[in-house]
């Protein structure tokens, strides 16, 4: 099967979700978790290491959130290559609502939470996932 741009396009930001995710979950354990604490530490400016994820929760949700996160990169990875193969329309449109509904809760949480910066990354990953489709080939309605 040959990827097109859109696929390719769709396949990056899964991937990087992906990522996103193992790196997140490894923060479960202190010894990995530098990473995500940095990356924290920037999306609550100011940079001042006063974010550690040192305590027990803070590490289980991070297993929690990074292992969601790794399952939803799988899952738009399959649906931006076979998917959009064997089911256009429907892939678009649960690749589209997922990334919506995604980012309306992350990001309204994060602007709760005190993590305005969070919204900024969120738009490049939204971007990702919804600028292929949107400016790619429409797939036929049924």
């Amino acid at each position: 099967m040959k990827l097109t741009a859109q696929q390719k396009w769709l396949r990056l930001g899964a991937g990087l979700a992906m990522g996103a995710g193992v790196m997140i979950a490894l923060a479960a354990h202190p010894a990995m978790a530098w990473p995500t604490a940095i990356l924290t530490d920037l999306i609550f400016w100011p940079v001042n290491g006063a974010e550690t994820l040192a305590s027990p929760e803070a590490r289980l949700l991070s297993a929690i959130s990074g292992g969601v996160l790794v399952g939803w990169g799988w899952a738009l990875w399959l649906l931006a290559g076979e998917g959009l193969a064997q089911a256009p329309a429907l892939s678009r449109r649960i690749i589209l609502g997922s990334a919506t509904a995604w980012f309306v809760v992350d990001s309204t949480a994060s602007i709760i939470a005190g993590a305005h910066w969070n919204v900024l990354g969120n738009l490049v990953f939204l971007a990702l996932f919804t600028l292929p489709l949107l400016r790619g080939p429409q797939p036929a309605t049924v």
